[in-house]
Formats: structure tokens, sequence, C-alpha cells
């Protein structure tokens, strides 16, 4: 046997070149033919047939000729041919290769001898084979009067009637009407399907199943085959269920030689293309196979067919076959024929085309040869979970797998190639070798496991579910085998770890840290000498700001510490969240933390209203914790002019939560008003009623005398007081550990502690705390402040709104800011100050001061006011009833008609379905859905959603140390980052270019010793590029923002008529959220934003016209 192409290519050349001498007499055909060698080839395609073609020819000795589209400067095939032309200036993508006049203008321009079309685009157009044939070029394929009968479907259906090959019932030409394909429909049933009559590929092709189906597929089939083909018109057969799709190759010379190269079963299709092929077709009757291949090469030889081509075939489940096409060009899938047949079909073709006879070429029936099985896999940029929609953008990451067994046809797969939505979405083939099919599986399986393309959507791991198909690799699969088997798209989710996390880092190099910095303080570049051990968390922080799973580092934390209660804190009926949860979402919370290790569930409620409490303890005691009840600590007991908050206050409440069951009582100071006086009067009052109630007390050190009233708790008869380590201790922290220590020592009060071991765990964080400079309460403080006992801002709440004063832009106004705290608290009703009320309070201060309200102001202005959310939905009762009552007529004022709540707020509240959101979740995010994930949802869903975006786009970042977090890498920088126990990265950071016409930067590292690029948009310059325009304050229509912050909803739409005081939309900022209200009734002209929609103060939201 005598063969082109693979270990045997070198003996098949000297073949043919003798070949070339011998005499035309031995041909079986009796025309001698002159043999004019090809010098120079130009192939009129692109991509990865362009590249094959080229390879082909390289071998052979010819040269070669690229053309390519304004659009393809960048691709593979025009640098991989000895000289490349553009073609088609100024025309769009496709338009561009489907231009005749310009493709042979540049063939004659450049001395090419002959054209191979590829597939698709004009490779079974005759007019360009007949274009070719007039200017003296050869086309590489059948004569134009072949490809012309055969792109007819219609005549290529007769034809082959003639030759005695079965049909599918089906019309005699192209219809011209829809009128016609009723009529059809009406002779012979439904199903049908329509098809393109100039060209193949699945596209113009559309199955009806119904009557009322018909209209619309029909016009949907004529547009595609016009777009693709330049042609609508359309031809209409019965349609054959369940069929399999069979091809028998052909190949033919110039002499009447005809062979085939067997069959390809191509039955895995979608939407009527062809995803997975398979030569030579599993089980097919060795009779059937005679007679589809016997057809094949009867059709051929009917019409004189010379070169490469296809016959395409259905097989009904009765073994019958019928034909549908001849494709007159090489096939995408040819590659899975060469490997089995060992046979070169474009070297084949190359030579055809010269005039060599296929005996000359060594290819005669009986030497052609099936060995073993071969599988071509079409790995396409396409996302299968979204219906095969393709998918766009640069290749970031490109990395194919290979080994024995495994070819590669690719074009423009490479990092940083740019995948453009104007062309097919194929990016490369892989084609799979093995003695039998499962073989050939196993090959292919673990070759694209290999692979690792980041940057657009694949169909990977879609391909990989079908080679683990038990009827993929034991039985037989039909046309129907995808819609049949939706498993399939039970897609294994892609990790993308390091490429998530090489984009994360190049935004904080780019845009500095995703959590909000008011400051511009650096982390410290020093870590601690002890390595960090995760710690807690406020649970909205570690998704907000943290980027982490709060419940994964409980489990952690679990782990690491087996033999330590652990505490948290409950807002009672708020959970941990700002707001109210149906009573069995309070209740499945306490069940699922204590599942996850947590001990101790410190219980309160930010207004001490009974029975948001009761309903906490009750959570916590039915999921088997420890109940420790707190009361939250205002005012002064030791003063007798503040009686609001008194002594017999706090012990009739104390009084209510031991009798409910409480193990533990605690006392949550969390302004550290408690003086050493009043911290003897309440804890000695509390030790005197409940002599064996634990006691514990929490305080601050904001004034600075947090020592002297902890150890005078103590000596009252508490039993655990909080403290801080002394590195991490006073102002709005605890106080001094050290301190309480040393104090204690050789007193009844002693703590057993070793003082040498606090000095050194104080160095420990105070390292520590250096990583965290730009959160650091010193950043924007100085000292604490004996103010405290004035404003009784809680202690993290202080710090927090520093942060906050100076991110509005309001840090020289702190002072107002206090003052405006205090009168806020009076306009409310003199409040218990904790979160969430102590953030009511907050929020209505800054209100008053961006606003350079006073607080009679407030109280005049009520009504017209736009408040911020938290204000409004305190007065309506969101968070429970505060001692003593609301406050009228303020609350009134601003509520007017709006819903007020009657008790205990979640009593009236329905049941959370938790089964529903965790339906709706896994719709959302995928199947990798937790219990703990469905409760983070039920308590911040819009944190969780935030935090699920953000992993998606960066992965998880908990493997990153602090300051790489927070700040980032120095340019030139090198660190390790350890993915899971013995997968660790090594990152360089190399560059930060400039930045794109886009709005982006593309940074630049080393990842594992390979050359990495991610592009990051340049949130200031895409600001800058966008001015939004401001609200004039002397235009009374004109809405504004009245504080920086983001859109979360706009409520109206142009043309809509508003009431004043009717909701416009809603402002977020710092976690606090602003009702924008109508400031006039009319009709809104314009709106200037939408959802996510980023405003500074004063940008214009909205126009009103009265």
């Amino acid at each position: 046997m005598l063969l082109i192409g693979g270990s045997r290519s070198a003996l098949g050349l000297l073949a043919v070149r003798r070949a070339c001498c011998l005499s035309r007499a031995t041909h079986s055909s009796p025309h001698a033919l002159e043999y004019k060698p090809i010098k120079k080839v130009m192939v009129a395609n692109r991509g990865e047939i362009a590249i094959r073609v080229f390879r082909a020819c390289t071998e052979l000795g010819i040269r070669t000729v690229a053309v390519y589209s304004e659009q393809d400067t960048g691709q593979m095939h025009r640098q991989k041919a000895d000289e490349a032309y553009l073609i088609g200036k100024g025309l769009p993508p496709v338009a561009a290769y489907l231009d005749i006049p310009d493709i042979i203008k540049v063939a004659k321009e450049n001395d090419v001898d002959a054209i191979h079309p590829g597939y698709g685009f004009l490779s079974e157009r005759s007019d360009f084979a007949q274009a070719c044939a007039d200017v003296g070029v050869r086309f590489i394929g059948p004569s134009p009067e072949v490809v012309r009968q055969m792109g007819d479907k219609v005549e290529a259906r007769a034809l082959a009637i003639r030759a005695g090959v079965p049909v599918v019932p089906g019309t005699d030409g192209p219809i011209t009407c829809l009128s016609e394909a009723q009529e059809f429909s009406k002779t012979y049933g439904f199903p049908i399907i329509f098809k393109a009559a100039y060209g193949g590929g699945g596209r113009g092709m559309r199955v009806v199943k119904e009557y009322e189906e018909l209209e619309e597929n029909y016009q949907r089939a004529h547009s595609e085959a016009l777009a693709a083909f330049g042609n609508g018109a359309l031809f209409v057969e019965k349609f054959i269920e369940r069929p399999r799709h069979i091809e028998v190759q052909i190949l033919g010379d110039k002499y009447g030689n005809v062979i085939h190269l067997y069959e390809r079963d191509c039955s895995i299709q979608r939407r009527h293309q062809k995803v997975v092929e398979i030569a030579p077709a599993v089980q097919l009757d060795p009779h059937l196979r005679d007679r589809l291949t016997a057809d094949s090469v009867n059709l051929a030889r009917q019409v004189g067919y010379e070169n490469a081509g296809t016959v395409e075939f259905l097989v009904d489940k009765h073994g019958r076959h019928y034909f549908i096409e001849v494709n007159s060009r090489l096939q995408v899938e040819h590659t899975v024929t060469e490997q089995i047949t060992d046979v070169d079909l474009v070297h084949a073709q190359l030579r055809v085309c010269e005039g060599r006879s296929l005996p000359e070429l060594g290819l005669k029936q009986d030497n052609i040869r099936i060995n073993g099985f071969a599988i071509q896999c079409r790995v396409t940029t396409e996302d299968p979970a979204r219906g095969f929609q393709p998918d766009t953008g640069r290749l970031e990451v490109f990395r194919s797998g290979e080994g024995m067994g495994i070819r590669l046809d690719s074009a423009s797969a490479f990092q940083g190639a740019v995948i453009s939505p104007h062309y097919d979405s194929l990016l490369v083939k892989v084609i799979a070798s093995g003695k039998d099919l499962p073989a050939a599986a196993a090959k292919m399986h673990r070759a694209l496991a290999e692979f690792r393309v980041r940057g657009v959507k694949t169909n990977i791991p879609f391909l990989q579910n079908v080679l683990s198909n038990d009827q993929f690799l034991y039985g037989t699969v039909d046309t129907q085998f995808i819609d049949e088997n939706q498993e399939l798209f039970n897609l294994k989710p892609v990790q993308n770890r390091a490429q998530k996390l090489l984009h994360y880092l190049g935004h904080v190099m780019v845009n500095g840290p995703t959590t909000p910095i008011p400051v511009k303080a650096k982390p410290s570049s020093i870590d601690p000498v002890i390595p960090p051990i995760p710690l807690g968390a406020t649970f909205d922080v570690a998704m907000r700001f943290l980027c982490e799973c709060p419940w994964k580092r409980l489990q952690e934390l679990r782990a690491l510490v087996p033999n330590v209660p652990f505490q948290m804190l409950l807002r009672g009926a708020n959970a941990v969240g700002y707001t109210n949860y149906p009573d069995n979402a309070v209740f499945k919370f306490c069940e699922v933390a204590k599942e996850n290790g947590m001990d101790i569930f410190r219980v309160f409620d930010s207004l001490n209203y009974l029975p948001n409490l009761m309903l906490g303890m009750e959570a916590a005691g039915a999921a088997g914790g420890v109940v420790e009840a707190s009361i939250s600590y205002t005012g002064d007991v030791s003063d007798p002019m503040r009686q609001k908050y008194s002594l017999e206050y706090y012990l009739k409440l104390a009084d209510e939560l031991v009798k409910a069951g409480t193990h533990i009582l605690n006392i949550k100071d969390m302004a550290g008003l408690l003086k050493p006086d009043s911290s003897r009067m309440l804890i000695g009052a509390l030790r005197d009623r409940f002599p064996d109630m634990p006691i514990h007390v929490h305080t601050h050190d904001t004034a600075g005398a947090g020592v002297a009233a902890m150890l005078a708790c103590a000596e009252a008869g508490a039993d655990i007081v909080d403290v801080a380590v002394d590195s991490m201790a006073g102002m709005t922290s605890q106080p001094s550990m050290g301190a309480i220590v040393a104090c204690t020592k050789g007193t009844k009060y002693n703590t057993g502690i070793s003082l040498d071991n606090v000095y050194d765990y104080s160095e420990y964080w105070e390292v520590t705390r250096g990583l965290y400079a730009p959160f650091d309460c010193t950043a924007t403080m100085k000292s604490g402040n004996a103010d405290v006992y004035e404003n009784e801002i809680p202690g993290g709440q202080y710090t927090n709104l520093h942060f906050q004063a100076h991110s509005m832009g309001l840090g020289h106004k702190f002072k107002e800011v206090k003052k405006s705290y205090t009168e806020a608290n009076k306009l409310l009703g003199d409040l218990i100050k904790v979160t969430p009320s102590s953030k009511i309070v907050g929020d209505l201060a800054q209100f008053m001061v961006q606003n350079s309200l006073t607080r009679s102001e407030v109280e005049e202005r009520a009504d017209e006011l736009s408040f911020p959310l938290s204000v409004v939905e305190f007065l309506q009762g969101h968070i429970g009833i505060p001692h003593g009552g609301f406050p009228e007529p303020f609350r009134s004022k601003v509520l007017k008609n709006m819903p007020r709540v009657e008790g205990r707020p979640g009593a009236s509240l329905p049941a959370m379905d938790f089964q529903a959101l965790e339906k709706q979740l896994r719709e959302t995010h995928g199947d990798d859905i937790s219990p703990e994930d469905v409760m983070s949802a039920a308590m911040y869903p819009k944190v969780f959603q935030e935090f699920k975006e953000f992993t998606h786009q960066f992965g998880p970042v908990d493997c990153l140390n602090t300051r790489l977090f927070l700040d980032g890498p120095k340019i030139a920088e090198e660190f390790e980052v350890e993915l899971e126990r013995g997968k660790t990265l090594h990152i360089k950071a190399l560059a930060l270019g400039d930045l794109n016409r886009a709005g982006q930067r593309e940074v630049f590292f080393e990842l594992n010793g390979q050359l990495r690029s991610v592009l990051v948009k340049d949130t200031v310059a895409m600001k800058e590029m966008h001015f939004h325009p401001k609200a004039l304050k002397d235009v009374r229509g004109q809405v504004g923002a009245p504080m920086p912050g983001k859109v979360v909803e706009v409520k109206v739409k142009q043309g809509q008529v508003v009431e004043k005081g009717q909701p416009l939309c809603v402002l977020s900022a710092m976690k606090m959220e602003t009702v924008v209200n109508s400031p006039l009734s009319g009709t809104v002209v314009k709106v200037y934003v939408n959802a996510d929609s980023s405003l500074e103060g004063d940008d214009l939201i909205l126009e009103i016209t009265e």
C-alpha cells in the first residue's frame, strides 16, 4: 500500500516522484491528461483549516498564500503562510471572505497556481470555482459544474435518485413561498425539515413538528440561509426521527477513479451542527456499510466527481439509509478518517489537482483498511450551560492537552489571542486515536482534562460528560442523543483559582483595595513572626469586606481550637442582621451555628425590647447552645438626674431574663459609660439579687476609665470582664488585658495569667495591627475622648463614624457629627444605642450634618425631608418598640400615612421557605450551595449575592496574606500562595501597563515561571471619562443625591406622575440606605440614573415638572 502522510509519507513522496515518469496509459481512464505541478497555493479561508492546508503544502514543497480580513490581522493563519494579503477592505468580517473579485485579484497579482477553498465561506460556491477557472487558476476541488450540481440540494437529490440511491421524500426543487411548504406538509405530514438549498453546516435548517410552527421556522430558515450563503432558497423534506447521521468520505481523480475511505458517525449534534465525530461508525452492520459506501461511489462516478467530498446519509432505526446531500469539499471532521486510514486527504487533494491519478498515489480501494477508532471533539468558545451561547474575549491562559494518540488542529489558540464575535466559535479540534472506541475516548478525556483555557467559556466540561456517557461508549447514538441526555449539562465547575487570584491582585494594584478604606495609610510590610490563625469577624463583615465565608472561618477555627468554648453575638429577633427575620429563620440560624461549632450565644436586643430578647434566647436554647442574655447599658445609674434608664429599670429587666432561663447574665456597655461608682451599684445589685448567676461585663475604653470600671465590677461580684490584649486595647477597644492582670496580681481576684505570656501575645498582635493600618482608629483618631459620656456613641460605632465622616468629606466636621449624634438621639427619644439602633442614630446624625440641619429644623421639616431608610423603618417599628415609646409628633410627621408595625416585628412575618430559597440559589449560582450558604442568603441576601459575584470573579482570596489582600504586591515582588495542601503558586508581579482606549490596564505577572497578564478596568479613569450632571439647587424640580453612594433601586419611570413625598429611588453608601423622596408633586421628565449607578453628592437623579 502506498500512502501519503503519517510514518510512510517519505515513501509515498518518493513513489509519487517516480510515478510522474510513468505512462498515463496504465490509468483506468482512457484519457491522458497533462501533469501540471502546483508551485503556489492560496487558501481562501481562515483559521485552522487554512493552517491545515498550509502544513500539507509545506510538506510537499509548495509555497503558500494567506488572505485575511481587516478583523483578522492578529490571526495565526496569516503568519503561518509564506505570504499574506488583505482582502475585502471596508467590508464586514464575513463578507470579506466572500469577496470573489478581490480574492481572484490577489491570486492573479501574486502568481497563485491554485486556490484551496477550505470549508464554509466559498467552498461550495460554483461561481467561485468558475471564477478561478476563468482566470486560469486551479480550484482544488470538483469542477464548477459538479460543485453547482452538488450545491443545489434539489439537483443533487435528483442525481441520487437517478443513481438508485434512496432519498427522503422532499420537494423536487427549491420552494419559493410559504404556501408550497404548507402544501408539502399536508401531503406528507409532520415533522418536516427546511434545508438551505445552497449551503450546509446546520445553517438555514429548521425542524417543524406542528403546523403552528411552520411560518415562523420558514422565515427563520430563509433569513439564516440568506445571511450565510447569499441565497435564501430552501427545500423541504420529511424529517426522519431519531436517525443516525452517517457520512462517507470519497476521493476521485480526473480519470474517473473514485474510492471511498469508509464512514464517519456524526450523530452527536446540537442544532444540526456536529459536536463529536467518530470513525468508523460504532456497531454498524457490515452489509449496511457496504450499501452506504457503494451508493456513495456510484453517485460520485455518475457525476464525474474529482477531489475530496463527502456523501451524507440518515440511517433510521430499521437500518434503512437515505441520501441527504453531497458536501463537495473537505469536511471539518476529515481528520478522523485520516487517523483510521492513514491517508492524508489534503496531500491527495493537492496531487489530484496537479493531475495525478489515485493509483499513482497508491490509493486503490483494496488497499484502504480501517485501523482502530478515532474521535474528534470540536472545542468551541461556547457556554453549554447557556444553550451553547458563544463567548468572546481574550484568551488569558491557553494550555492544550497532548500526548500519545492525540492530534491537535488549531489556529489562533494561544495566550493573548482575542476571540471575536465575527466568526465561528471553533477554538481547536482535538483528535484521539485508539484500538477501540473506549481506548480512544480515554485518551480524549485525558487530553481535555489537561486543557487550561481562561478568559472565555468553552464546551470542554460538556465534551467530558459525553465521553463518560455509557451510551456513547458502549452503545449507539442518534441525533437526539444530546436532547435526551440532559445529565450531559450537569457541568463540573471550572475552578480557575490561579487566574482569578491574578485578576484580584491586578485589580488591587490598579484600583486599590476592594474594601472601602477612607484613609491613605498603607499596611505594614512586616508580617507577624508567629503564623496567623483565622480570627472571628462580624457575620456580614466577613462577606462584605474580608470577602470570605463566615461559616468556613468558623469551621477552620473549630478545627484549630477544639477545646475552647466559642461565643457569638445574637441580636435577638434580628439574628446577625440589622432587620427582622421570620421566627423560623432565627431558630434555623442558631441550629446551623451550633452544628458548625458555636457554643455560647450572647443574646441582646438593640432596644432591650423583651419580646425580641426572649425569641433569641429560645432559639439559642433550642439549638443546644449556652444562653447568655445581655442587657444593653446606656445612661448612668449613679446619676439621680437620669432616671429613664435607672437601676430599677436594669434590675427588672434582669428579673425577666433570669426567669426566662438564661445561663449567664451579661451587661453590654457598648459606649463604655460604666464609671467605677455605677459599676459597683449595678453589678453589686445584680449579684445581691442573683447570687448564683454567672455575671459577664463587656465595655469599651473610649473615655480611658475602662480598667478602673472593670476592677470595680470584679470587686462588686462580676465573674467575667472583657479585655483586649495590650497592643489592641484602649480608646474605642476594650480595657488593657495586661493592666487588669497586673492590677489583680496578688489579690483575691488574681487571674492566674502570666504577664510574660501577655507580653508575647501582645507583641504578635502589635505587628499584626500594622497590617490593618488603613482600618486602625489611630489613622484618624489620636486619643480617646471623655465626651462619650455626653454623646454615648458605642466604641465600634465611634470608629466607624469617624471613618464614614472622612469618606463622605465630613472629617473636618466630626465634632459636629458627635454633637449631631447627641441631638439625633434626643430626636429619636433617647435610645439604647447598640447595633442596629446605634446605626439609626448615626445615620440621622450624618444626614443632619450633610444637609446642615439643626434638631429644631429636622423637627420642623420632618414631613418633607428624605430621611435615611434606617430612620424611617425604626419609626415604623421594624426593630421593636423603644423603652418609653416612639417620639411624637416627630414619628407621625415622618411616617405620614406609611404603615406601622405593632408589637414584635417578626411575629407578623410569614415563615421563610428555605427549600425555595435553596432552589433559587442553585438556579442562580449552581449546585455548589451548602446549608450554610442558604443561611447566609437568608440573613443578608444582597451581601451574599455580592459575595458570590466576587468569588465568581476573583475566586477565594482567603489564601492571600493580609498585606497582599489589602494593598496588592509591589512591582518585582515574589511571593507564594498556597491554594490547598500540595498546590502552591509561585507569583511575581512584573509590570503595570498604560491605559488603553477601553479604560483598562494590562497587569503582567509571572506565574509558576510562565508569563501571565490580566486586563483590569481602571475605575478612576473610567469615572473621569464619564461626567454626571449636577442638580441645580435653584431649580425646584431637579432632584439631586443627598449623599454619595450607589443607586440600589429606581422606583419611578420617565413620564410617571408622582406625589410629594413619594419615594423616587434608594441610595446606599457605607451600609446606610436612604430613600430619596419627591420634593414636589408633578411628572417625571427625565431619569438620569439606573440601578448600580455610582453617584457623588448632588449628582442629578431626575427632573420633575409641576
